[in-house]
């Protein structure tokens, strides 16, 4: 018997990763090759026209697994019923700005849309937050949503790990599937600590194999700087890698996988973090539900690291929540 069709909500959907964004979770890959699927495609009243050509495009594709798109600026239609949810409609950061200003442009926009969500979708939804500061946003978006379980929101680091995979594997001469167990651990920022030290290739340690000057020094910057040089070198942001990210954390989140895969999930204090931020661990899902990968041996260089960037997020929630409590 046919699936029942599941509502997935992409905001941002007239901008640059939703339109990459769209076909992945409609070609199947994400929830699923046998999963119906309804398209809420959420945006800005200004970006309806541009959207609607969106829709154009989707109606052209002949997708079958599509069964309904809904194109809205209102959040409370878009919300309605949710299954999934990929928040990917944020302010980004401009030359100039303070991340005060930034946290109270972001502030305004998933005030709006938790509150949505909160009311309207489904209390099981599965919440991933794409737009920067993407931890931070998640946060914002539990406060205004204090109906849905903190454990159904998660913020996307999977794009740092696919980043870090990459380059191990164009360091080693193999192809990306050949690595694994790479760690993304903290923020998606610039005090990120992307962790090959326990990452292993075609099953032989990286240590082993990568010096670890390398590791430390050229690896790590590599990965935290990337997202710039992709801007520097395009003269604009990661959008169809960032699609891609978005569309494998959603996937394994949903169908499950024993890999290691780097999420920003509500931090229990593993590892000596700070509780309640949306820290990147390693995680495993199962049947919907991610967990921490516990007993992993941290050095002394990998604590100084963790302790950096829990540092960080612990001020951006602190500016965040005020803010919040400003906007009331």
């Amino acid at each position: 018997m046919a699936k029942e069709p599941i509502t997935v909500v992409i905001t941002g959907a007239a901008g640059q990763i939703g339109y990459s964004l769209i076909y992945m979770i409609s070609s199947g890959y994400v929830f699923g090759y046998d999963q119906p699927i309804q398209l809420n495609l959420l945006d800005i009243e200004p970006a309806m026209g541009v959207l609607g050509g969106v829709c154009m495009e989707i109606d052209d594709c002949a997708l079958p697994l599509v069964t309904k798109v809904v194109a809205t600026a209102d959040p409370n239609v878009a919300f309605k019923d949710a299954d999934a949810a990929f928040m990917v409609g944020a302010m980004p950061r401009k030359e100039g700005m303070e991340r005060k200003d930034l946290l109270a442009c972001n502030v305004k926009i998933f005030k709006v849309q938790g509150q949505a969500l909160d009311q309207f979708a489904k209390k099981t939804v599965k919440v991933l937050v794409v737009g920067n500061p993407a931890n931070t946003n998640a946060i914002i978006m539990q406060y205004y949503a204090p109906s849905i379980p903190k454990e159904n929101f998660s913020a996307m680091t999977r794009l740092d790990q696919n980043r870090a995979r990459a380059q191990i594997a164009g360091k080693c001469g193999v192809g990306v599937a050949k690595v694994e167990k790479c760690i993304i651990w903290g923020n998606h920022s610039s005090t990120q600590f992307p962790d090959a030290f326990h990452a292993t290739v075609d099953g032989k340690p990286v240590p082993e194999v990568v010096d670890d000057a390398w590791l430390k020094e050229t690896f790590i910057p590599t990965v935290q700087k990337r997202g710039a040089a992709v801007i520097a070198a395009r003269k604009l942001s990661s959008a169809m890698s960032a699609a891609k990210a978005a569309s494998d954390h959603m996937k394994d989140w949903f169908q499950g996988t024993d890999q290691w895969v780097s999420m920003g999930v509500a931090s229990d204090g593993s590892y000596g973090t700070p509780k309640d931020v949306m820290f990147s661990f390693p995680c495993t899902c199962e049947k919907g539900k991610w967990s921490i990968v516990q007993g992993i041996e941290m050095s002394d260089f990998a604590k100084q690291k963790l302790e950096v960037t829990g540092k960080e997020l612990l001020e951006e929630k602190d500016e965040a929540l005020q803010v919040c409590e400003a906007a009331q």
